[in-house]
């Protein structure tokens, strides 16, 4: 058989049978430097094929391939677009993208992006859309078909191709919560349970020396589930799956979330706002009642701390000693006794100009068998309104909202219709024990942070964070605290039930790291009380929203180095993730280069102390020798 050279792409064996893929549409980022092929892979003669894209980035000379034929598809009870041949092409064009919000690693986002629409038909003449989204940082895409009365969507065909043998970290599934570790593997598969192969976004690959993948997806909107990866069939091939055996459509079109994928080195994966960049637009029309901060946060060093009225004053007294706006009363706090009630609280802090925010059970998930309340106030429409206005007659600022049951569409719609109704009443939220933030902090932006993190309070539960954080640290800024504010509760010095091995400064510089609006500070009263003057005036004035994010250096488990603008002032966090000693470099005049001296926080000599020098010499390239587990935290103002 003879193939024209305009007319064929690549010829490949694939399960003895000959395969042919007709390279039709390339798409460009504005800078040249990623490009994606469009392609229809037909097996010998046939007229249809299954749609699949390679994604190439070009690194110094030459273009790296970054996915090869990665598939797309989708099936509902009522078309099958799993066979296609290619249709219509939209005219590429160039958007401008320029927004701001009120929480993350950049708080203004400007940029452009190519945008095109890809048109598939099937047997049946049926059209799939894929619309492209290529900036630099990344792609985006997604699926748009015209849907009939009472027709399901049933699969997501998409398919990445992950070549067994390639470094990856990647969490197992658990869609409760998103609280587990991000272990490097070359293999597809757990050891520990390895016929279990459902894994969770974001997953971070390293395809060749220096060259990332970074797999997430973003913009779930109301009667859509989210998705989670499969490769049970073939370990080196991950299948984006549905949460749900089905999803509703409404109206007569129907479209898929956001597929993103990163790609380029760890400054651009970490630095990316691509998530937020495909995410709708806020719909809030007044935001000036949302203002991020620090929080003192009772759970971490005392669990059932929010029944006992005079504790929960200690850390609204904590909070203004420490020159924080805000203070979380959580679970239980239904059962406060001990001289007051949680209405007491909340008065108490609004005359010491303390703003509260409340923890709430969400009833979808732990209900039972000792889970802490209140229960079923948010549920129900009616009662959730109720509820939210007395919060706000009585002063509360924001709520806590824990224990979701997983990525199903009724749990993404409780989420959302909380957001609407919680900013009605002018309260933030937190989601705790919740999904992975998919774009919400832009489309809602009373959604300050979002758990979904293996994070300090799981030195209350078991040993495992003794032994892993630091290193679990060291991967967090590459994985789980790229796609949004991570509620990680950064920051323990004295010890909960099962005590840390990670030095002060390590400790100090993870608030830094780890991006979050609105700051968990968890330790207990007495240890900011013991803490240098220098460290409790860091405390008070660290922002917690950025309008700039550099990443220095690092590698993920291993150490890393971010820098964080506010204003004038750069922030500089960094860690070693290892249990031997390690030198981090740093040079502050690539931050600020009118700098003369800075502060720099480092390990004391045993560990559990600060070495301060107030007034650093800024004008040299800094190595800064850390102890295993060990860190910095610098402060640069240009």
């Amino acid at each position: 058989m003879l193939f024209s050279k305009k007319k064929l792409g690549l010829l490949f064996l694939f399960s003895g049978c000959l395969s042919v893929v007709f390279a039709d549409v390339k798409i460009t980022s504005p800078n040249g430097q990623l490009e994606v092929n469009v392609s229809i892979d037909k097996k010998g003669s046939q007229e249809y094929g299954t749609p699949v894209f390679t994604l190439r980035k070009q690194v110094k000379e030459n273009y790296q391939n970054v996915l090869v034929n990665a598939q797309m598809g989708l099936t509902t009870s009522q078309q099958d677009f799993s066979s296609l041949k290619r249709g219509e092409v939209g005219k590429s064009k160039k958007n401008k993208i320029d927004y701001t919000l009120l929480e993350g690693k950049q708080t203004h986002s400007t940029k452009t992006e190519t945008e095109q629409t890809i048109n598939f038909v099937n047997a049946n003449q049926q059209v799939l859309s894929v619309v492209f989204k290529l900036a630099n940082d990344g792609m985006a895409f997604r699926y748009q078909i015209k849907t009939s009365q009472d027709e399901k969507i049933l699969k997501d065909l998409t398919v990445y191709p992950i070549a067994e043998g390639t470094k990856r970290w990647i969490q197992k599934y658990i869609p409760d919560s998103y609280e587990a570790f991000y272990p490097l593997t070359t293999a597809g598969y757990d050891a520990n349970r390895p016929n279990n192969r459902l894994w969770a976004y974001p997953a971070l690959m390293e395809i060749s020396n220096g060259l990332y993948l970074f797999l997430t997806e973003s913009n779930i909107t109301y009667n859509h589930c989210a998705s989670r990866l499969n490769n049970q069939t073939k370990p080196d091939a991950y299948h984006v799956e549905f949460a749900d055996p089905s999803q509703s459509t409404q109206g007569d079109k129907w479209e898929s979330s956001w597929r993103v994928v990163l790609a380029g080195n760890l400054a651009t994966i970490v630095q990316s706002t691509r998530v937020t960049d495909v995410a709708d637009p806020n719909v809030l029309k007044k935001t000036d009642w949302i203002h991020p901060g620090s929080v003192s946060w009772i759970y971490w060093a005392y669990n059932h701390g929010s029944r006992d009225f005079k504790r929960v004053k200690e850390y609204i007294d904590l909070a203004v000693d420490m020159h924080w706006p805000y203070s979380l009363i959580d679970a239980e706090w239904d059962e406060m006794g001990n001289g007051g009630n949680v209405e007491d609280a909340v008065a108490y802090a609004n005359s010491k100009k303390i703003g509260i925010m409340v923890w709430y059970n969400s009833s979808m998930n732990w209900v039972s068998n000792g889970a802490p309340g209140p229960f079923y106030r948010l549920n129900d429409s009616d009662k959730r309104e109720k509820e939210f206005s007395w919060l706000e007659k009585i002063g509360v600022k924001g709520i806590k909202v824990d224990f979701f049951k997983g990525d199903d569409a009724q749990d993404m719609n409780l989420c959302i219709d909380i957001l609407k109704s919680a900013a009605r009443h002018h309260l933030m939220v937190v989601f705790h024990g919740a999904t992975l933030p998919r774009g919400w902090q832009r489309t809602y932006p009373n959604l300050m942070t979002t758990e979904a993190v293996y994070g300090a309070e799981w030195y209350n539960n078991n040993g495992k964070m003794t032994k892993a954080a630091a290193s679990h640290n060291a991967t967090l800024p590459f994985t789980r605290n790229i796609v949004g504010s991570m509620d990680y509760t950064p920051g323990t010095f004295t010890d909960s039930q099962y005590p840390h091995i990670t030095t002060h400064a390590h400790e100090l510089a993870l608030p830094i790291l780890f991006e979050s609006a609105l700051l968990h500070n968890p330790d207990r009263p007495s240890a900011y009380e013991a803490m240098p003057a220098q460290v409790k005036k860091l405390f008070a004035t660290l922002p917690t929203v950025w309008d700039e994010t550099r990443f220095l250096s690092g590698y993920p488990g291993t150490s890393v180095v971010i820098a964080r603008r506010k204003g004038n002032t750069w922030y500089v966090g960094g860690i070693n993730g290892t249990d031997q000693k390690l030198t981090l470099t740093f040079n502050p005049t690539q931050l600020a280069p009118n700098a003369k001296t800075f502060a720099l926080f480092t390990d004391g000599p045993d560990g559990r102390s600060f070495a301060i020098d107030a007034a650093k010499n800024a004008q040299q390239t800094l190595k800064i020798d850390c102890l295993p587990r060990g860190g910095f935290v610098a402060v640069v103002r240009r």
